[in-house]
């Protein structure tokens, strides 16, 4: 089987490396092997091949890449019921789905609902996720009174998503995204959300006067890094800066942020964490998710295909800035391997 390994951190194109094992894995009681057949290229999977700032590290062993994707069951093991060999199936978290075979849970691979393609399966699960996770924070944050909630990288793929829940549950949303062409296509998209670019010397007054008197209630931040500083001081007194990621560059000290005296709360959310919840709600947001894939397809976007082999050249293009969607890495199906249930 082909797998992407990496045994030091540093810049992915550089460190990852595709190699071929005599062996698939095999699945223990309780589990799964999954044939993979898609999996996407998020910037978490990058962020963590790339590692903290610094000399790239030596590893005891070598990594493969990928939480999430989807594939077909090939073997199931014991004590096994609800999945059966052929089965259309996405998987998260799944450690190591930039290779073509995943052992990973039986409750963990969830069933990729009929009419919903092999594409948008593999972004169903860790975006519509994550976007629970964001609904919740604000809800908390918010406690009851409304007001402005501003985010960042709303022109990324969960961006699109907060924007589209933000629209059906009339929440007072102001997207902030680098380029003045990328506003645009956020106001044609959502005429009724306001949009700013960072590229406008201005930028922090847009966001001002878009939020009113009483300011920004919670920032929704995926960028962090240097920029922070500036989402902080946007926030009104009690507001909340909900962190979810780290795509920018630079550093904030938290001295810097005035969280005392203003009151201010800074969260941190992860996707990562997901598994914690509980079986209730985990199945409540897969239920979600599912619904999500079958119904609105198109937020769920995919920016490029490429086969898994051609791996650094979909590192190159899941890092354009002006890139929209996801870009997947993708395997052949083979004759006899999950053409059952595949649309």
């Amino acid at each position: 089987m082909r797998t992407v390994e990496y045994t030091r951190r540093g810049d992915p194109a550089r460190v990852l490396t595709l190699r071929e094992k005599p062996h698939r894995p095999t699945p223990g009681s309780g589990e799964v092997l999954v044939r993979v057949l898609v999996r996407p290229v998020h910037p978490g999977d990058l962020i963590g091949v790339e590692g903290p700032p610094g000399p790239p590290e030596q590893q005891e062993e070598a990594r493969t890449p990928g939480v999430e994707g989807m594939g077909v069951v090939e073997s199931v093991g014991a004590d096994v019921r609800a999945q059966r060999p052929g089965q259309r199936v996405a998987v998260f978290p799944a450690p190591g789905t930039w290779s073509d075979f995943v052992v990973v849970p039986a409750e963990l691979a969830v069933p990729v609902p009929d009419g919903v393609s092999d594409e948008t399966a593999a972004l169903m699960l860790v975006n519509p996720l994550t976007l629970r996770m964001l609904d919740r924070a604000v809800e908390d944050a918010l406690r009851g009174r409304p007001g402005p909630v501003l985010q960042t990288a709303a022109g990324s793929s969960i961006g699109r998503l907060v924007s589209a829940t933000a629209a059906r549950h009339d929440v007072r949303l102001i997207n902030l995204v680098r380029s003045a062409s990328g506003a645009e296509r956020l106001r044609a998209l959502h005429p009724s959300q306001p949009a700013v670019a960072t590229c406008d010397d201005d930028w922090r007054a847009q966001v001002s006067l878009h939020a009113g008197e009483r300011g920004v209630r919670v920032v929704l931040d995926s960028v962090g890094g240097a920029m922070t500083r500036d989402l902080a001081e946007l926030l009104a007194d009690d507001g909340t800066l909900v962190s979810y990621g780290q795509l920018g560059s630079g550093t904030t000290p938290l001295e810097a942020l005035p969280l005392i005296g203003r009151a201010l709360t800074v969260r941190g959310v992860t996707v990562l964490r997901w598994t914690s919840r509980t079986p209730q709600e985990r199945a409540q947001d897969v239920a979600f998710a599912q619904e999500l894939a079958r119904s609105r397809p198109d937020l769920l976007e995919v920016a490029g295909s490429y086969d898994l082999a051609d791996f650094k050249a979909a590192i190159e293009h899941a890092r354009r800035p002006a890139k929209s969607g996801t870009v997947l890495l993708t395997t052949a199906r083979t004759t006899g391997s999950g053409q059952e249930g595949a649309r």
